[in-house]
């Protein structure tokens, strides 16, 4: 099966699953137990119907051999590689990713490139038809990491372990690949490291060179490039490196057969001498100068060098075929796949220009788990990916429709993707622009931001109705943050339950979606007004929801937890039978139905409480202006529900809808509480007395309208909030910003 990726063909979509398996102290943590692949065979399917060519996969030391190669336990790579070979997609086999081997070896250990090849040995011998091989995932990088900020295993700080770190780590895939080909000489070394660029003031010029130039070393060592004349030579000599041990690379040469290059937006850097402008946290000294380094794009008036500029330089430096190996960034779902197709339009206008650029590739189709503090805890924090693991089995995403597309060369025509990502947007600064003039990658090109987006007139635009209530406004605010296009739609501008207006405004605006944010909101209102409750809440949802068909629009329309009636003790999931106890709870149950009958692909999300920073009528903000100003406050004391964080419901439902979900939905924070109690925790964590909070039971309370006693929403389909006290804690932070 071994097939030569030929620089003629096709630009490729390939995929990878992030599998880091890094050591903290004695501690390993590893993202193929955490991400549930390690126990998922079906995965590899669902991977085949994206139309990759291939894939980055783990056939890691630390998992298969940790006790040495006569204990190795293969069974899960022989079933694994063997499903890959069956479903025709060409595995590019890691052997050790930003780890440091088994437990009797580290990254500095003299012994360690030796130990790693003859495991590398033993996978080719075992696996003869592989043939494209990452011996060791991003050196530089993991030596960075380890051996210089110690942040992993061996938790070294100083120079020497870097040096150490990287060398040898080089010299195991020198030796790997040697071994490799014993087996298999046609075996291909397809090598990554991160690649960014680092941009500063004049003051700092000296060190950005320095840093622009090392993070060559790398390839420059594969290569056989550090002699005595190189930049390098004299850094690591002076980190305590021989001669001779730089020399052996220039004995043994290994360059890769494809450079395979990780660039994130976090990659490009900026150092800045004047402190003052920027956080504590970005502090850093070179025993020279203090200064600050912060994420270039954040502060460069250009803004980054980007993808393309990388790609351009690594190309001009050694002229070896590239592929993107890593092309990812956490953030929401249109900023996702903006991300991802500017990489694969950056590649397809290089390899225009004569540029060998062989593969672009999603990287973690599962997501992944705390590198937001760069896996040196294990808090939980996960990032989606192609797919979302936050359902009982892994759900595609926009990402994956994006792939297929891109893997079967058709056009991608999602509508957030007509949009510039946030990187490219004014909001990006977050400190005084500086003027960065050394984005000469940029200045060459023949590809502008332009050109990328050469529309004349707006993208097709969201349509949010619901303007003077507190979820269109909200979904309006956080629309204009996310770079989406919208129209914020009044009654007066356009009548849900009247169906020429609904109509004339579809077809003059052509949105790609509709936000039905309106409604009726009165629970005890609504027994005095059934009439007009019905109205606006079902039957005008309904006359949306048919217009939306007719016009071919996406619709997103919300429902309540009030659909339910109280008589369970566990959460209410989707599937559940509704049973009303109020004429609110009527109506949004009978909008649900008329929805999904007359349009089926809808959207239609229960929710639940709502509290939020940005208005002033939330049960949360009254009770602390209450509280604030003395005054007790009473609440039911009998009356379980799962509030719900406004901005986390909206986020998770503008990803949901651009995802293409449909059907009913469940979206609350995790966590089922009384209302007294939730004031109580609202109480606490802005500093008030609790006492202060009357509960007394639901009965008590001179409602008109029954409600259940207990409302909480789970879900079958998949739980995409955060618990209710981180939900809280962001609450507060909000407040205090806004």
């Amino acid at each position: 099966m071994a097939v030569v990726l030929n620089s003629k063909l096709a630009l490729e979509v390939w995929a990878g699953v992030e599998c880091t398996v890094n050591r903290v102290g004695e501690e390993y943590f590893d993202q193929l137990e955490r991400n549930g692949h390690a126990m998922r065979l079906d995965d590899l399917d669902l991977f085949a119907e994206l139309g990759i060519k291939a894939i980055r996969y783990p056939v890691l030391w630390e998992r298969t051999a940790p006790d040495g190669l006569e204990n190795a336990d293969w069974s899960w790579a022989d079933e694994r590689l063997g499903r890959l070979r069956s479903l025709g997609i060409n595995p590019i086999v890691g052997l050790v990713h930003h780890g440091s081997g088994p437990v009797h070896t580290s990254l500095v250990d003299p012994e360690f490139p030796e130990k790693l090849a003859l495991y590398a040995r033993a996978v080719a011998e075992r696996y003869p038809w592989v043939s494209f091989y990452t011996p060791v995932n991003e050196p530089l990088t993991t030596a960075r990491f380890s051996g210089m900020y110690g942040h992993w295993y061996p938790h070294g700080r100083d120079e020497l372990s870097f040096a150490r770190a990287l060398l040898g780590q080089c010299r195991a895939i020198a030796l790997s690949m040697k071994a490799i080909r014993k087996i298999n000489p046609n075996a291909q070394l397809v090598q990554t490291d991160d690649l960014g660029k680092v941009y500063s003031t004049p003051t700092l010029a000296y060190q950005a060179e320095f840093e622009n130039e090392r993070r060559w070393l790398t390839f420059d060592l594969l290569c056989g490039r550090v002699n005595s004349t190189h930049p390098m030579w004299g850094y690591l000599r002076y980190c305590g490196i021989s001669e001779a041990e730089i020399e052996w690379f220039l004995q043994n040469p290994c360059p890769p057969d494809i450079m395979g290059i990780n660039h994130y937006l976090t990659s490009d850097r900026f150092l800045d001498e004047r402190r003052e402008r920027y956080p504590a946290s970005s502090y850093g000294s070179n025993g020279q100068h203090e200064y600050a380094d912060v994420e270039a794009v954040r502060v460069c008036a250009e803004g980054a060098g980007g993808p393309r500029t990388l790609l351009l330089e690594a190309w001009e430096r050694y002229k070896l075929p590239i592929a993107v190996t890593e092309a990812h960034v956490s953030c929401t779902r249109e900023e996702q796949l903006r991300w991802l197709y500017e990489v694969w339009n950056a590649a397809l206008s290089l390899r225009d220009e004569g540029v060998d650029v062989r593969a672009i590739t999603a990287w973690a189709l599962l997501g992944s788990y705390d590198w937001n503090s760069l896996l040196t805890r294990c808090v939980g924090y996960y990032e989606s990916g192609v797919f979302d693991l936050r359902s009982p089995h892994p759900r595609p995403t926009a990402i994956a429709s994006l792939m297929r597309d891109l893997s079967a060369g058709r056009k991608p025509n999602h509508p957030v993707l007509d949009t510039p990502g946030w990187w490219h947007r004014q909001e990006r600064l977050l400190y005084p622009a500086v003027s960065c003039r050394s984005l000469e990658g940029e200045n060459k090109s023949k590809w502008t931001l332009t050109s990328r987006f050469p529309h004349t007139t707006l993208p097709s635009p969201l349509i949010i109705v619901g303007a003077s209530g507190t979820l269109g406004r909200a979904f309006a605010r956080l629309c204009e943050l996310r770079g989406i296009t919208y129209h914020l739609l009044s009654r007066r501008e356009m009548d849900i339950a009247n169906p020429a207006s609904v109509d004339a405004v579809l077809s003059k605006l052509k949105p790609w979606a509709v936000v039905n944010a309106a409604g009726y909101v009165r629970v005890d209102d609504a027994e005095r007004e059934p009439d007009i409750c019905i109205r606006v809440n079902a039957e005008g949802a309904a006359t949306l929801a048919t217009a939306c068909a007719k016009h071919n629009v996406a619709l997103l329309t919300f429902s309540s937890d009030l659909v339910f009636d109280g008589t369970v003790s566990n959460p209410y999931m989707e599937s559940d039978t509704v049973a009303p106890l109020n004429v609110y709870g009527c109506s949004k149950a009978l909008a649900e139905k008329l929805v999904l009958k007359v349009n089926p692909s809808s959207l239609v999300i229960r929710t639940s409480a709502f509290f939020g920073p940005w208005d002033d009528y939330n049960f949360v903000t009254i009770a602390l202006r209450q509280l604030s100003a003395g005054n007790t406050f009473v609440a039911a004391e009998d009356a379980i529900v799962s509030p719900t964080y406004v901005p986390d419901l909206v986020h998770a439902s503008l990803d949901l809808l651009i995802d293409g979900e449909c059907g009913l939905w469940h979206l609350a924070n995790k966590s089922a509480i009384t209302w007294a109690d939730l004031a109580r925790l609202a109480a606490k964590k802005a500093g008030f007395n609790p006492s202060n909070i009357i509960a007394l039971p639901t009965q008590e309370l001179g409602l008109t309208a029954k409600r259940p006693n207990y409302s909480v929403l789970g879900s079958n389909r998949g739980e995409l909030m955060s618990c209710l006290d981180s939900a809280m804690s962001r609450y507060f932070d909000e407040c205090q910003r806004f």
